[in-house]
């Protein structure tokens, strides 16, 4: 070879041996378990690499710029070490990763105190760094990563074995190891996305024991990262933006992110619009979009469609990227005012109609239909002072709605002009028009119309109490079409009062009745009427006549309450008000004059207390009783007239009010009145009902009435007014109830005997001796009264049975004919009372008691009166009593 060649050949050499180029490695360093603040831990080597910035992905490091590694403060290294990355930004803006890996190293123990024993070394632990693999490696596999040897080889022949996730747990079968030499393979492509790193254990053993000569070793191995990923959208992009809106107005924002590693440069993504730039734009690192203009006009354009992408790698050319388009709709404002579609709107309408529509009217509207900024209000802004119209909107098209309310007249006017304003529920933004409107000629058709009163409503004033005639006021109608008031006539359609006379022809108001300002017809001192005027084609037109009635003096004050009361207490007599009232108007009533008329004797005195009323009160200590007090009440006219006033002094259960209170005999009257007059009446309906009772008994047909006397005979009653053919004489018998059954030795006894049986008999014998004695006519017994007393004083009959019954009733005072009469009427009452089968028992076979042994009579039965009727022979058969009694009778007859 020559010499130039070898003279370049070494000049090559030394030039290439001269030039540094950047090439940063990785970091593995041992350092102490524990670290204190600002301990250096290594260095990276930037030797030939032009550095602009340096970061640590370890908030407990950080990193200087000449690439010294030291603690940020007190830091912990564990047995499974340390892993982080330092960050290497150049000029360019390119960013290269150096892995930095610290494993702990056992410190030697402290020395101990004089006198202990040698200190000894502990067994150093095998401890290989922490590997890295790339994610996604391309075959052929397997990949050899790195050699995890353990110290303990030195002294023994040893083979080593891992398990663990990626070699014997999922997923398997990721990494082996060389028994013999301990190298460590990837036996496929891994994602780091799905498995960031592997941590499975190491163990070497000795050949021939096959035990562990050392203890087991986590292994990691770390998948780095590779930019296999693009970011991707992670929320539509759906926006929404006010028309108008200024400049810098956030329209919204861009989600995005990416599956590759974190805080890498592979997931810094940079967004950027490719369209629409004129209107929008787009922050490149955050993805807000913004509006670049205030031109976004909704009713030029309501949706924009804006393409953007996102991209990692901060935008350079070797990132991934993704695109979407984005839907930005720009929202209404009322920033256009309705607007009429003719210059002049124009209806027509006939006079006298009214709640009528006559005209539709059309708007348009830019802004968004069926919001506030579209619907229509209409205003009518002139030519209806008087409320004949009304506008409202119609709410499906939109349209003005004009309606005619009031009757329009076109006498008063043919043409009626109004001016209509259209507006929007919202009011008017972002643009500097306003509400427009439109005149309207509404024409008015004529019609043949009644007579009309001019004024509807007219007032005239009268005095009460004129002279029926008196001409009130004129009240005439007119033609609205001739203006005249020829050939109308009037006519009344209301006067409750039937006041006013109205001429037919004139319409003239007279007086056809005294008018009373005080009359319930009139309010307020008003009376209205109504009249009717109809024209020469029957039309009509009705008018109202309000009168106003002014008062006159034509009412005097009266007292309201004449019956008043002075309550008597602890012997002083108090005081009553007495209040006057007067219907009159001032000055014709209050004040009033109070003064005691001339009856009052000095006993009374008054006292002021209002202008319509005083208080009137004893002069002198009265004596309870009733008292009247003369007093003479006037208006403010002096017209009045002297009133009676009647005053109870009494003692008042309570005094209610002022000048007020309740007599104690008054209210225990007032509380019993209403009761008491119900049961007087009630006595007398009794009394009625008694006395019709008694005309139908005492009108009733005569009974037979048989005696069971043991003789057989029998007596017939009476009812005429005197004895009858069939009785001789008054016959009185005693009641069985006026009997004592029981007493010994009595007739009872001494005709019946003794003991039950013969009781038996005796009742039912004294019971028809009692019938035939209720039977006897009451005007035979008044009659009869004196004459029996008579024969009773002589003594025949002073003993036994009947003895006792005069002796019963003898102590009546000449034997009280009434009390007697009313006895025998309740027992014949009772009689009569009874069933139907009770009271005709007397005509049915029956077995009757005897009088007793030796009895002159015999039994007495139904069939006893079979002779005539008109025979009296058996009266000689009854005995001695009857027979004493039929001589009474007979000496009564001969008397008479």
């Amino acid at each position: 070879m020559s010499r130039g060649v070898l003279f370049c050949l070494g000049l090559w050499t030394v030039f290439c041996c001269s030039v540094e180029s950047c090439v940063l490695r990785s970091v593995r360093v041992q350092v102490p378990e524990q670290l204190q603040a600002g301990t250096e831990v290594s260095k990276v080597n930037l030797r030939g690499c032009v550095v602009r910035e340096l970061k640590t992905s370890d908030p407990d490091f950080f990193v200087r710029s000449d690439g010294t590694i030291l603690t940020s403060h007190v830091t912990t290294v564990t047995a499974r070490g340390r892993l982080f990355w330092v960050w290497v930004y150049d000029e360019r803006g390119d960013v290269m990763k150096v892995d930095v890996s610290l494993t702990s190293r056992a410190e030697e123990p402290r020395r101990r105190s004089a006198g202990s024993a040698v200190l000894r070394r502990t067994k150093r632990r095998w401890s290989p760094l922490p590997f890295s693999i790339t994610e996604n490696e391309n075959p052929p596999f397997p990949k050899e990563i790195d050699v995890i040897g353990s110290d303990s080889s030195v002294n023994y022949t040893v083979y080593y074995r891992i398990v663990g996730p990626g070699v014997t747990a999922h997923p398997v079968g990721v990494f082996s190891v060389d028994t013999r030499t301990g190298m460590l393979k990837v036996n496929k492509a891994v994602d780091r996305e799905e498995f960031p790193q592997f941590v499975f254990t190491a163990h070497v053993y000795d050949v021939m024991t096959k035990k562990e000569t050392d203890l087991p070793l986590p292994v990691t191995v770390i998948v780095k990262d590779v930019n296999d990923n693009a970011p991707e959208f992670t929320a539509p992009l759906v926006f929404t933006v006010e028309e108008q809106c200024i400049p810098d107005t956030v329209v919204g924002k861009v989600n995005a992110t990416d599956k590759d590693e974190p805080n890498t440069p592979r997931t810094l993504i940079r967004y950027s619009l490719m369209n629409g730039t004129d209107l929008f734009f787009i922050n490149s690192f955050n993805g807000v979009i913004k509006a670049k203009t205030s031109n976004l006009d909704r009713e030029t354009k309501d949706k924009h469609y804006v393409s953007i992408m996102i991209k990692d790698m901060g935008g350079t050319a070797e990132g991934r990227s993704s695109t979407q388009t984005a839907v930005i709709t720009v929202t209404d404002i009322n920033d256009n005012p309705p607007t009429f579609r003719e210059p002049l709107l124009k209806a027509r309408v006939q006079e006298n109609q009214a709640d009528k529509l006559i005209l539709r009217i059309p708007v348009d509207d830019k802004d968004a239909e069926g919001t506030p900024n579209w619907k229509a209000v209409f205003v009518i802004a002139k030519g209806n002072e008087n409320g004949s119209f009304k506008i409202e909107t119609d709410p499906k098209t939109n349209e003005g709605l004009l309606y005619v309310i009031k009757p329009l007249d076109h006498e008063k006017g043919e043409v009626v002009k109004l001016e209509i304003v259209a507006q929007n529920e919202a009011p008017l933004t972002g643009t500097t028009l306003s509400w427009v409107s439109v005149p309207v000629e509404i024409t008015v058709g004529d019609e043949d119309e009644g007579p009309e009163f001019s004024p509807s409503i007219i007032q005239f004033r009268v005095k009460e109490n004129v002279p029926n005639g008196t001409l009130i006021g004129t009240y005439t109608a007119k033609d609205p079409e001739t203006k005249s008031s020829k050939g109308i006539k009037y006519y009344k359609i209301s006067d409750p009062a039937n006041w006013i006379s109205l001429s037919e022809s004139s319409g003239e108001l007279r007086t056809a009745n005294t008018v009373d300002r005080e009359s319930d017809y009139v309010s307020n001192s008003m009376y209205n009427i109504t009249v009717k005027a109809v024209d020469e084609s029957r039309k009509t037109g009705t008018g109202t006549v309000m009168i106003f009635i002014e008062d006159v003096n034509d009412n005097m004050p009266r007292i309201t309450e004449p019956s008043r009361v002075v309550c008597e207490t602890g012997g002083t007599q108090g005081y009553t008000v007495v209040t006057a009232d007067d219907p009159d108007l001032t000055p014709y009533s209050k004040p009033f004059t109070f003064e005691l008329g001339e009856g009052a004797d000095g006993k009374w005195r008054l006292k002021e207390d209002t202008s319509s009323s005083m208080l009137l009160e004893p002069a002198v200590d009265l004596p309870i009783g009733e008292y009247k007090v003369p007093l003479i009440v006037k208006d403010l006219q002096g017209f009045g007239e002297e009133q009676m006033v009647t005053v109870r002094v009494c003692e008042c259960v309570t005094e209610e009010k002022k000048g007020e209170g309740v007599c104690k005999a008054q209210r225990h009257s007032a509380s019993l009145g209403v009761w008491a007059v119900l049961a007087i009446l009630l006595a007398f309906l009794l009394a009625l009902l008694l006395c019709l009772l008694l005309m139908f008994v005492c009108s009733t047909a005569r009974e037979k009435l048989y005696i069971d006397d043991g003789t057989g005979g029998m007596l017939l009653k009476s009812n005429t007014e005197a004895p009858g053919d069939e009785v001789e004489g008054a016959l009185l018998l005693t009641p069985a109830s006026a009997v004592d059954i029981t007493t010994k030795g009595s007739a009872m006894e001494q005709q019946f005997g003794t003991g039950p049986a013969a009781a038996t008999a005796g009742q039912q014998t004294l019971q028809g001796s009692a019938s035939m004695f209720q039977n006897v006519s009451k005007d035979f017994m008044t009659t009869e009264t004196h004459n029996m007393t008579d024969y009773y004083a002589s003594g025949r009959y002073g003993t036994g049975v009947y003895g006792d019954m005069y002796a019963k009733y003898s102590s009546l005072s000449t034997f009280d004919t009434w009390k007697t009469n009313e006895i025998y009427l309740d027992k014949k009452l009772d009689f009569f009372g009874e069933e139907e089968d009770d009271r005709f028992a007397v005509d049915l076979l029956r077995v009757h008691g005897y009088e007793g042994e030796g009895s002159l009579a015999g039994s007495v039965g139904c069939c006893s009166n079979l002779s005539d009727q008109d025979n009296l022979d058996f009266l000689n058969s009854l005995g001695p009593k009857f027979k004493t009694l039929a001589e009474v009778c007979m000496n009564r007859r001969g008397e008479e």
